[in-house]
């Protein structure tokens, strides 16, 4: 063999291990992507939980929130990672449903920050006890994180808020699947009631579940760990 034609067959063996460590890397990248975006929800959850003060939710009260349900999009471990090393998303309270081990940060506004940590708020100004308070949150595959223990619920379970000043107790009395469409349930009402959406279907529906406030409490140590805030 040639000088030149053993240089021609040097360059052509790089260039495959080159692709072949290029494919390697993405088949690993793909298969941990999801565990690894898992992983990153869960400690934006729990770790936005167990630092959540009133000084911290009344600070956040007053920020700015995206409320463009248009531009949210898919959850992945990039913008689940992403969040994780700002740490800018702002939480404004906490929701639990026991009954489906759901313990959440409240997060103003639907950016991805806020939807890869908690649920968010779909209206400026909503407030906790007072009229409709519509949360929405992404439904993942794995079950207890964010929004996917929703489609658990059944009627007569209580769902709790509170943005550590008082606690806002609900009973669901709605449980369906609507159209993704369906911008009635945002719209305020003179009722007190809450409403959590989360997908439904694999994104074709949306599963909508209302409660309806039974009981306000000023927020103590003691009922506060309804929410596992420290947990």
């Amino acid at each position: 063999m040639t000088k030149e034609n053993k240089s021609k067959s040097d360059k052509k063996s790089l260039i495959i291990r080159i692709i072949a460590i290029i494919l390697l890397v993405a088949g690993i990248v793909l298969i941990f992507n999801k565990p690894i975006g898992d992983w990153m929800i869960r400690q934006n959850q729990q770790s936005t939980l167990s630092s959540l003060t009133k000084k911290k939710v009344e600070a956040n009260k007053k920020k700015k929130g995206m409320f463009d349900f248009s531009k949210v999009k898919d959850m992945d471990a990039a913008k689940a990672t992403k969040t994780r090393l700002k740490n800018t998303a702002n939480a404004i309270g906490a929701l639990a449903i026991p009954d489906v081990n759901m313990y959440l940060p409240i997060m103003l506004g639907l950016s991805d920050d806020s939807l890869s940590t908690g649920g968010g708020t779909m209206r400026a100004n909503q407030t906790m006890g007072k009229g409709n308070y519509p949360l929405a949150g992404h439904y993942m595959t794995s079950n207890g994180i964010l929004f996917s223990p929703l489609e658990n619920t059944q009627l007569g379970q209580k769902v709790y808020l509170t943005d550590l000043k008082h606690i806002y107790i609900y009973r669901i009395y709605m449980k369906k699947k609507v159209d993704p469409h369906a911008v009635y349930l945002v719209r305020n009402t003179k009722k007190a009631i809450v409403t959590l959406i989360t997908c439904a279907d694999g994104g074709v529906n949306r599963w909508a579940v209302r409660g309806k406030l039974i009981d306000t409490e000023k927020a103590t140590n003691k009922n506060l760990q309804v929410f596992k805030l420290n947990s």
